[in-house]
């Protein structure tokens, strides 16, 4: 039964933050200041094993199908003829269920495509609005289930530039597609450009997502969202949000080491244009946020890996400021073409003035095809 409940209160949190975002995006001319912050942020969760074990640091690492994602420029250094790259991962105790797939192919020595799609949604949810009938008695059989999901949809190209050796540049036009049940749904849609640039052993990249800004127009049934006590006191109106551009700048650095030993070292800065959050550097224009990777590798066989992300100053129950890092950890395998990663990530959760600890696992599977 707690878990129960639990999915009907995040149901109707969920709806309820989607008025508001409706709400917010109607009331006047966006700016930094009113645009609603984190929208589409279900495409920031980041994908692959490797990746997610590394911090999220792969803007200036990422060479297979994953790069249509992390950086669409990475696309060009693909190893293989063809690669595909699914993954799958729950988070909130299994609550939000994650879903990814990826393929990428060259379409000669210089260019190279791919498509990628997300999901992340959370499903059967239970509709306890109508619980207590006429008569004012409970009636289970009035329950009512519903997903709210977003999905992404990358089509990428990439490309070597000849006039500059080493760099490559590519892009990804955006298709997304969110809905809440019956209740709302809304399509939106953007573009993302990277580049990368190698020298030696070190590794330079630049990614600006939303570089256009990307536009979600919502649609509202208001037949069938009718606010209750638990929601909003207004029935949300269509509207358009907005997600301002984002921008990762990243280093990495290889090295060969003794007994067929191999290491990476990466850095990643994440800045966002949607007014200040709780990162290290936070101003009204930029906020930006550190990402930091190692990889030591064993005969391009195994794989040892481990990162850090989400810094950010926390204030405890106790009124205490002080600064937590979200830690992340994992393990790989490839072997004949087939690449198995498993990641391990621990959230810091604040909760009745104890820290308490919540565990995501993330398994992807990809596999190169000469």
């Amino acid at each position: 039964m707690p878990h129960f409940f639990r999915r009907s209160i995040l149901a109707f949190s969920t709806v309820s933050l989607v008025g508001t975002g409706a709400a917010l995006a109607q009331t006047t001319t966006p700016t930094r200041d009113n645009t609603p912050k984190y929208s589409n942020d279900f495409l920031s969760i980041g994908v692959g094993g490797r990746a997610l074990a590394m911090g999220g640091t792969q803007v200036s690492l990422a060479q297979d199908a994953t790069a249509g994602y992390w950086n669409p420029a990475g696309l060009v250094g693909q190893k293989t003829k063809y690669d595909a790259v699914l993954m799958h991962s729950e988070l909130f105790s299994g609550i939000v269920k994650n879903d990814y797939a990826a393929f990428s192919m060259p379409l000669d020595e210089r260019s190279a495509i791919g498509a990628s799609i997300i999901r992340v949604g959370v499903d059967d949810i239970p509709d306890t609005r109508a619980l207590v009938n006429e008569y004012n008695q409970i009636s289970y059989d009035r329950i009512t289930y519903f997903s709210v999901a977003d999905y992404g949809l990358l089509l990428s190209y990439a490309r070597k530039l000849e006039a500059i050796e080493g760099l490559s540049i590519g892009a990804n036009a955006k298709i997304i597609y969110r809905n809440v049940g019956d209740y709302a749904n809304a399509w939106g849609f953007g573009v993302d450009a990277g580049a990368q640039y190698q020298r030696g052993n070190w590794r330079l990249a630049l990614m600006a997502r939303d570089i256009t800004t990307t536009f979600n127009a919502w649609s509202m049934n208001t037949d069938k969202f009718k606010p209750t006590q638990d929601t909003l006191d207004f029935i949300p109106k269509n509207s358009t949000e907005i997600t301002l551009p984002r921008f990762v700048l990243g280093v990495s650095r290889s090295f060969k080491l003794p007994a067929d030993l191999t290491a990476v070292a990466a850095l990643d800065l994440e800045m966002t244009t949607d007014g200040k959050r709780n990162t290290p550097v936070s101003s009204d224009f930029v906020s930006i946020a550190p990402h930091v990777g190692a990889e030591i590798g064993y005969k391009n066989l195994l794989f040892l890996r481990g990162g850090a992300t989400n810094v950010q100053k926390i204030k405890s129950f106790s009124g205490q400021e002080e600064w937590k890092v979200q830690p992340t950890l994992g393990v790989g395998v490839a072997l004949s073409g087939l690449r198995l990663d498993l990641a391990l990530s621990r959230l810091a959760i604040e909760r009745l003035g104890a820290s308490s600890q919540a565990n995501s696992i993330m398994v992807s599977l990809g596999y190169g095809f000469k």
